[in-house]
């Protein structure tokens, strides 16, 4: 027996350096890992640019976590189905993600689920490959949005989600030829596509499936943050000199409000009349606050300080003109002068719909807006079916807005919407954001009773349900939560108290099994300076939540009514200007040049230019210029607090049955004193 070795076999799918196997060029291992090499570099350069995009966006705290929480169930649903080869619903909630959230947020959830599932299959060179495939998904995903403008029904959705399986395939696929072919043949590269089709398909059908089953109700949950949730937050201006005294002195101010709504709670003579009057009280100190918070621009952003945007500024000014104030007598440039000047960023339906409702409130025409004519826009983004938008809430919204721009509940848009809004009630009688078949929720409830309420619709069936479902989401503070079993928020509580007045119901009498009524809520949530807190744990966007919980505190459903303006007072002549008013009086005896005290501005209000700290100063709303005076100014309201507060304290003595409502809005002047 020789003990010669055998010649080792060569094997047409090994290289060997002297191999020259289907004519191709001499291939070392050194060519070869060039080819992984150049791969990897590839892979790598996609993948910092698709985070570098994502983090370019600056995604706020709620897009992290929802991107995050995506992911886990992107990978989760991977490991869950592993049994199954290449049946996975990761690529449909991959391509969803992009198809709601955008190409950045939508590549990362891709990529992430990737590596996250990786930790259980185990990582390796094909990692790479499965981030950058299932990322690129989450991207087309947005591109499809972008071609579609959203509107892909459930099969044509399943259809793009089983073309994303094919494509994913196609991607691993070629990492392994790249990688495991050795001369890179093409060939090779068809063996590896026909070898690898049956799971191609099998994944690509599982996409199909699962699409179908989920597709548009995960869709219509993502729409929903994307639309109601997602906050672009701005940086803040920087604090104007004066404003810590300004503040002091609007905290002085609502301590007295909140003192006199003390002693009118003492002396009404029924329960109901003192909680009418507390609402009033704190909705005026709403009202300051949300004055005070205006900016130069004539606008108003989510807090005081931030730079304005048309949603907290439609917001606010609905909220003046809930409280009674014409959002044209406030400020200058007021608040539709703002929305005038940038006209342009109007680009959606709702945002239409909202400006339509503004409008008509201050009695300016929706007509022309910048040289636009909202009305007519708005009635152009009808459907055949009579829904704007194909969703509740912005249908809803268009029905406020036709109705307050004088069309009858009998025209053909406001006839059509109404019963389109009817036929998307869930079967617990509340609404979705989208339509029938999602979760119902307490806002969108809300605004859809008011929509069909404008429509017409207010003595029917769909209404007294839907009226009946906010009734029974009460939580036992008192408030409404977003969605069945959240906490109370002001928002929640806000619409559904607009609901139930726009129905004919008085919220007021409103208690789930015992609790508080939530007009009641509202107002535990309101501070002495008149914000009013989005929740127990949460002061996010102050002014947007101040002015929705000012109009359900003035008892205003949508449409509003249009405010009547300030009257003009005449200029006072040059001697009566030259010498103010001694301000140790903080009310004088008759009203200057037919201006009545209570509709004087503070000195604290609106805006942070000179021009509109001037106009304040001669209307006697104390404290603008001399150290002096502001000091004056601050002791008299401490003095008349300090003795409201001790004629409280003596009839809740006198009479104990009242010693709550006294209790409660005393220790709110208390506070605001200290």
């Amino acid at each position: 027996m020789s003990l010669r070795p055998r010649r080792a076999r060569r094997s047409p799918f090994r290289r060997w350096p002297d191999d020259r196997f289907h004519d191709s060029p001499d291939l070392s291992v050194d060519d070869r890992m060039s080819w992984i090499a150049a791969s990897t570099l590839v892979l790598g350069a996609a993948l910092v640019a698709g985070f570098a995009w994502y983090e370019r966006t600056h995604p706020t705290s709620r897009v992290l976590a929802l991107v995050a929480t995506l992911a886990a169930l992107a990978a989760l649903g991977r490991v869950a189905f592993a049994p199954l080869p290449n049946v996975k619903p990761t690529t449909d909630i991959v391509l969803i993600s992009g198809y709601v959230l955008g190409g950045a947020p939508g590549f990362v959830v891709g990529a992430v689920a990737a590596l996250a599932s990786n930790l259980f299959f185990g990582q390796g060179p094909w990692t790479p490959w499965q981030m950058v495939a299932w990322g690129g998904v989450g991207a087309g995903g947005a591109a499809l949005a972008r071609l579609s403008a959203r509107r892909l029904g459930r099969v044509p959705l399943a259809v793009a989600c089983g073309v994303a399986g094919l494509a994913f395939g196609a991607v691993m696929n070629l990492h392994l030829w790249v990688n495991y072919s050795g001369d890179h043949a093409m060939a090779k590269l068809a063996a590896t596509f026909a070898t690898s089709l049956p799971f191609d398909v099998a994944h690509a059908a599982g996409n199909v499936v699962f699409c179908l089953v989920f597709g548009p109700a995960l869709v219509r949950a993502l729409q929903r943050f994307r639309t109601r949730m997602e906050v672009t937050w701005t940086p803040a201006a920087p604090v104007t000199r004066g404003a810590p005294a300004r503040s002091r002195a609007a905290g002085s101010a609502a301590a007295i409000v909140l003192v006199a709504a003390a002693a009118a709670a003492v002396s009404a003579p029924a329960p109901a009349v003192a909680d009418a009057s507390a609402d009033a009280a704190a909705a005026r100190a709403s009202l300051r606050y949300l004055v005070e918070a205006q900016n130069a621009d004539g606008g108003w952003g989510g807090a005081p300080g931030q730079g304005s945007a048309q949603l907290y500024t439609g917001w606010t000014a609905l909220g003046l003109a809930a409280a009674g104030r014409n959002p044209r007598d406030v400020g200058s440039p007021s608040a539709v002068d703002f929305t005038r000047g940038r006209a342009r960023e109007l680009d959606d339906l709702g945002e239409l719909a909202r400006t339509i409702l503004v409008f008509t409130a201050s009695g300016a025409s929706p007509r022309d807006v910048g040289g636009r004519d909202l009305l007519a826009e708005l009635l152009r983004g009808r459907r055949p079916n009579g829904s704007f938008a194909g969703r509740v809430n912005t249908t809803a919204f268009a029905a406020m807005a036709l109705r307050a721009a004088g069309r009858s509940p009998s025209s053909r848009p406001l006839r059509s919407a109404g019963r389109w809004l009817a036929s998307q009630a869930n079967r617990d009688g509340g609404f979705n954001f989208a339509g029938r078949g999602g979760p119902s929720g307490v806002d969108d409830t809300g605004g859809a009773i008011q929509g069909l309420v404008a429509a017409g619709r207010r003595r029917t069936t769909t209404v007294r349900r839907a009226v009946a479902y906010l009734a029974g989401g009460q939580n036992a503070d008192g408030g409404f939560p977003l969605v069945a079993g959240a906490g109370s928020n002001a928002q929640s509580t806000a619409f559904a108290v607009q609901g139930l007045l726009a129905a004919g119901r008085d919220p007021a009498r409103v208690r789930r099994r015992g609790s508080r009524d939530p007009l009641a809520y509202l107002r535990s949530l309101t501070a002495p300076s008149g914000e009013v807190r989005y929740s127990r744990t949460s002061r996010q966007t102050p002014v947007w939540v101040t002015a929705q919980a000012v109009m359900a505190l003035a008892r205003k459903p949508l449409p509003l009514k249009p405010v009547s303006r300030a009257r003009r007072a005449a200029p006072p002549p040059p001697a009566a200007t030259a010498t103010p008013a001694p301000a140790a009086k903080p009310a004088p005896a008759k009203p200057a040049r037919g201006k009545a005290p209570a509709r004087r501005r503070p000195a604290a209000g609106g805006s942070t230019t000179a021009g509109r700290r001037a106009e304040a100063a001669p209307q006697g709303a104390g404290g603008s210029a001399a150290a002096g005076r502001r000091a004056e100014a601050a002791r008299t309201p401490a003095a008349a607090a300090t003795a409201a507060i001790a004629s409280a304290a003596l009839t809740a003595a006198v009479v104990p049955e009242r010693a709550g409502r006294v209790g409660y809005a005393v220790g709110l002047a208390a506070s605001a004193l200290l």
